[in-house]
């Protein structure tokens, strides 16, 4: 009977045994099931910043700077009512300083020999008595321009006449055409003069025709 007991307990004993192994056993697997693997972590992709490209400057237009007028010389276009610019760079006034007689101006297309800047004579005073200039005291060089561009006047002795400059410089019988030697063609008197009362002038005396002139220049003596 004893004998028996002791075989039963040892029974229960080795049943416990077992069952609390394969118990433990299945916990341990449970656990290693709930236990996930850690997600691989998302690394953001790197963007590398694009540098903006540099600001083109704006264009700059090179403006070149305007001639500078000569210092002291007077230059007046006769018979014009504006300035005008020639073949250099100089600017010459429109007129002023005339007594008497009237203006012109010719066809701006109108071909005019011996010069680079036939508009300087396409315009004209004519008929006037005088012309009178203020400018400083000093000696000048002057140089008187003409053109003989009227229709009437086709040969020499159709237009004759006198001029004085200063008082200094007296120009008898002056024919433009004779001088110039036929129309359309530039002519250029050229004069030193001094003056000492601060007035340069010119008076005109009519021989055949109207006197006439296109330009006045005076260059200050050195």
């Amino acid at each position: 009977m004893r004998n028996i007991l002791n075989q039963t307990l040892t029974a229960c004993a080795t049943a416990c045994a077992l069952t609390f192994m394969t118990g433990c056993q299945s916990d341990d697997h449970s656990g290693k099931q709930a236990s996930a693997q850690p997600a691989p972590a998302v690394t953001a992709p790197t963007t590398t910043p694009t540098a903006a490209p540099a600001a083109t400057p704006p264009a700059t237009t090179s403006v070149a700077p305007a001639p500078a007028a000569t210092k002291g010389i007077i230059r007046v276009k006769a018979g014009s009512t504006a300035p005008f610019t020639d073949s250099s760079g100089n600017v010459w006034q429109a007129e002023q300083g005339f007594d008497g007689g009237d203006v012109v101006e010719r066809d701006a297309g109108t071909a005019i020999a011996n010069t680079k800047d036939a508009g300087l004579y396409l315009s004209e005073h004519y008929g006037m008595s005088s012309l009178s200039l203020t400018v400083p005291n000093g000696k000048y060089t002057a140089k008187l321009h003409f053109a003989e561009t009227f229709e009437g006047v086709s040969g020499a002795g159709q237009r004759v006449f006198t001029f004085n400059v200063q008082g200094q410089h007296e120009f008898k019988d002056f024919d433009v055409f004779v001088k110039a030697g036929g129309s359309n063609k530039a002519y250029i008197e050229t004069v030193p003069v001094e003056v000492t009362n601060g007035k340069f002038t010119i008076t005109f005396t009519s021989n055949v025709e109207n006197p006439e002139i296109n330009a006045i220049e005076l260059i200050p003596q050195s």
